[in-house]
């Protein structure tokens, strides 16, 4: 059996099994992926394993795959200098750091604040920047981090994570909603028209 990643689902599956005493063998089985698979997962978790950080915890691992990072404190105080001489971030790139550096990494250092230099002093007060992608938020309400220790612990009943499951053809006119208690990990879902579902979980919030 070959190597394969796990999603949040199999990860929630473990978390209940290794809660109750399987051994990564059995649980492997349950879940259908190579034993090795479920044993470096489990390890990977300090403590108690948790799925909502495993998860969090390869998302984190795979939007690095593939990329060298290049900032140092050195580079970031020579774009800086430059900056303040008036120099656009095309400018640089183009004179200085050509092959090196491109334009967009110098913008996403300066909103990530990973170079100590206003973007309103800029030339084109930043404006380079697309807007950032709105649709399909929700506006308002507390974020997962946000959320009581009992949630993440699951050690009281009644707190439930709520989701869409949609075709990724993007041509469907209904959806399931899907509810997982997290204690007990009771399951339930409904299909609904997709504005009708939009409607509930904004109620639900």
């Amino acid at each position: 059996m070959s190597y394969q990643h796990l999603n949040i689902n199999q990860r929630n599956k473990i978390e209940a099994y290794v809660s109750i005493g399987y051994s990564a063998r059995r649980i492997a089985q349950l879940i259908q992926v190579h034993h090795s698979t479920v044993s470096r997962e489990i390890k990977r978790c300090k403590g108690r394993y948790s799925a909502t950080k495993a998860n969090q915890h390869y998302q984190d691992r795979s939007s690095l795959k593939g990329r060298k990072y290049k900032f140092t404190e050195c580079l970031g105080v020579s774009i800086c200098k430059c900056l303040a001489s008036k120099w656009s971030p095309e400018q640089i790139v183009g004179r200085l750091l050509k092959g090196r550096v491109s334009v967009g990494t110098i913008y996403n250092w300066l909103y990530t604040n990973k170079i100590s230099f206003s973007v309103d002093r800029l030339r084109h007060k930043g404006k380079r920047r697309r807007p950032i992608e709105l649709r399909g938020t929700f506006k308002g309400g507390k974020t997962i981090a946000d959320r009581p220790k009992s949630v993440e612990n699951r050690s009281d009943f009644g707190h439930w994570e709520l989701d869409t499951v949609v075709s990724g053809r993007g041509k469907s006119k209904g959806c399931v909603a899907t509810f997982v208690e997290r204690m007990t990990r009771f399951y339930v879902a409904i299909k609904k028209p997709i504005r009708s579902a939009e409607c509930m979980f904004t109620a639900i919030r």
